[in-house]
């Protein structure tokens, strides 16, 4: 059944988002015989098994021949389908070499043993479709978190809504052990918030006004006013799912590859098989004896085991990875991550927290301007940008209680500043040409200066550590690469253990810099978040983007984000990503040696047709187990910790 399987795990491994029927109730697993696969497999065993019970105790072929009958099209209707399908595409299905060994056997008398082929085929196929719907259940297990209704407060009092129906600006009532509806922010009330299922934290994260919450997670004993804040199909468990959809989409280089020589590999099957039979034929043996040994040939040269290697590991990654909280949008990305072996870091967003202060206005005294009215005219002008700076002015200027003027025909170049219209005059904020070790930023109207503006900005606690780790993963230190002045940067890294530090880039700049080290033979990992991170994200050989407060150039253009605010993922990932990989290599191993031990014994010695099915069914399903294993949730606190 490799061939269906890997299908099924390309295309469904999750659902299209919509909100969950049950949101309170807890995650079910598939159960076994609610796949139809399962019960497929059941009906053919038993069938087999009632015929032969009745063989052995020497019934007539008329009573038990029928029930064989029945576990050859029970078992072997869906494979033979799908088989006839690919060939009509002229293409050649594994599967459909092993129901074509199957009726040989019957055709030559052994219809006990082509039964058994069949009932264990069967079988593998229902482990390998359980395997593959507990992989959707764990993605599948956040969209039964989301609530369907919520209360929206409106001026005539609260209302029970849809909570797909929701809108940015609604206020939401979130009352005490509530589901939380949306994405947003707490305008009133404090509580703590379960967010597990989201960021991967295990104890609760207190909420007070001004904080930010997600839907599906699960509100304290404290009630909440919340301002939505995203459309609930952009919400971040909506997100997690469509991006782990999408990755389940893809195919990694290795997975490709297989599937590339499969088809040569199994018309060399097809030849082989005939040689097998028709060579011992031409020198006197046994017509039944041949077509036996070359129908067991057949059978153990299948390539299932092989074909299943690649994948099941990847999208178990990626599944583990989403319900922590950071999406890989592809199974070709989660395979990359594994492959760096050099950082490189934005500065600030994601060495800092991103969310810098106004700490010193400076005007000129030729300006004539205070600096109420500087740091006024300069959040006029950001105002429109989603920058971390400027939202950082403009915040300044709201807690002085500044008013300010509407900005026209707004244009922000990434890497320098922005440049607006204001009170009919022409308004540039960028960076000051300054060492220090804070952000200075240049406000000029009419292209004269009036003053500069400091900002600092907070290094995130996790940052030594993640840095530290990193390079303990790749063997050389991250690079740090920041469009902020050289003092700045020279205090971020001195406080991370980082000393290959670059300055004052542009982002064509950052682009130079990563291809630089790629041309030194670097397979380069960058992170970063801004929209001036964009094009060297898209430059790496993979790049991650840190989510929360992450521009949507950036998470767009990464092979992954980071949904919570935590930078420790970093490492974890690139760990999971190398786990992955290490369980491709076993897989192809595993199955590599298990495909050349039944061939030589078939074409040296003598298998028997049952133990030959036995050994290749089984190492399809040791294989696809095997792959499974990052679905455990200790796999991901294992691989955080190192």
């Amino acid at each position: 059944m490799c061939s269906c399987m890997v299908a099924r795990v390309s295309t469904t491994l999750v659902p299209t988002y919509a909100p969950a029927p049950a949101p309170t109730a807890p995650r079910r697993r598939t159960r076994i015989l609610a796949l139809p696969e399962a019960r497929w497999a059941l009906a053919a065993t038993v069938a087999f098994l009632l015929g032969l019970a009745l063989d052995l105790t020497g019934a007539p072929a008329w009573a038990f021949g029928p029930l064989y009958a029945v576990a050859y099209a029970a078992g072997g209707w869906e494979p033979a389908l799908e088989g006839l399908r690919a060939l009509r595409e002229k293409t050649l299905d594994v599967d459909l070499l092993m129901i074509v060994a199957a009726l040989g056997a019957a055709a030559i008398g052994q219809v006990l043993d082509g039964a058994l082929l069949i009932v264990i085929f069967a079988t593998s196929g229902a482990l390998e479709a359980l395997a593959t719907a507990r992989t959707a259940d764990s993605v599948r297990g956040l969209l039964d978190l989301a609530p369907t209704t919520a209360t929206r407060v409106t001026d005539a009092g609260e209302e029970t809504v849809p909570a797909a129906e929701l809108a940015v600006g609604d206020v939401l009532l979130i009352r005490p052990g509530e589901r939380i509806g949306a994405d947003g922010r707490v305008l009133d009330g404090t509580s703590e918030a379960d967010e597990a299922t989201i960021t991967g934290e295990p104890l609760p994260v207190v909420k007070r006004p001004g904080d930010e919450v997600f839907a599906g997670t699960l509100n304290g004993a404290g009630a909440l006013s919340v301002s939505v804040e995203r459309d609930p199909a952009d919400s971040v468990i909506a997100r997690i799912v469509t991006l782990v959809e999408e990755a389940s989409r893809t195919k990694a280089p290795t997975q490709l590859f297989i599937e590339k020589i499969e088809q040569r590999y199994a018309v060399g099957i097809v030849i082989a098989t005939l040689t097998v039979f028709g060579v011992p034929l031409a020198f006197g043996a046994d017509l039944t004896g041949a077509l036996l040994r070359a129908m067991t040939f057949m059978i153990v040269a299948s390539p299932c085991a092989v074909v299943l290697a690649t994948m099941p590991p990847l999208l178990s990654a990626i599944a583990n990875a989403g319900r922590h909280g950071v999406l890989v949008k592809s199974a070709v990305a989660m395979e990359r991550l594994g492959e760096i072996d050099t950082a490189a870091l934005d500065k600030t967003g994601t060495l800092t927290e991103g969310a810098p202060e106004v700490t010193a206005v400076h005007p000129l005294a030729e300006s004539g301007l205070d600096e109420d009215a500087l740091l006024a005219l300069a959040a006029s002008a950001e105002h429109p940008s989603e920058h971390p700076l400027a939202r950082a002015i403009v915040a300044a200027a709201r807690t002085r209680g500044l008013a300010l003027a509407p900005a026209e025909e707004f244009t922000a170049t990434p890497g320098q500043g922005v440049t607006a219209t204001v009170e009919g005059r022409v308004v540039s904020v960028g960076r000051a040409d300054v060492d220090s070790d804070a952000t200075a930023v240049e406000v000029t109207r009419d292209g004269k200066p009036l003053g500069t503006l400091t900002l600092t900005d907070r290094l995130r606690a996790e940052a030594p550590a993640t840095t530290a780790a990193l390079t303990s993963l790749t063997g050389t230190a991250p690079v740090l690469l920041t469009g902020d002045n050289a003092g700045a940067a020279a205090r971020v890294a001195e406080a991370t253990g980082l000393t290959d530090v670059r300055a004052g880039l542009l982002p064509e700049d950052k682009v130079d810099a990563v291809r630089a080290l790629q041309g030194q033979g670097r397979k380069v990992l960058f992170v970063g978040d801004g929209v001036n991170d964009a094009p060297a994200l898209a430059a790496a050989h993979s790049g991650i983007a840190m989510g929360r407060a992450g521009s949507d150039l950036a998470l767009e253009t990464a092979a992954a984000v980071i949904v919570r605010d935590e930078l420790t993922t970093v490492p974890a990932v690139v760990r999971l990503s190398r786990a992955a990989r290490r369980l491709v290599v076993q897989n192809l191993v595993i199955a590599g040696v298990f495909i050349t031990g039944l061939v030589l014994w078939d074409l040296i010695g003598h298998l028997p047709l049952p133990l030959g099915v036995a050994g290749h069914e089984g190492s399809t399903v040791l294989v696809g187990l095997n792959g499974l294993r990052l679905l455990r949730e200790s796999a991901w606190a294992q691989d955080r910790r190192g």
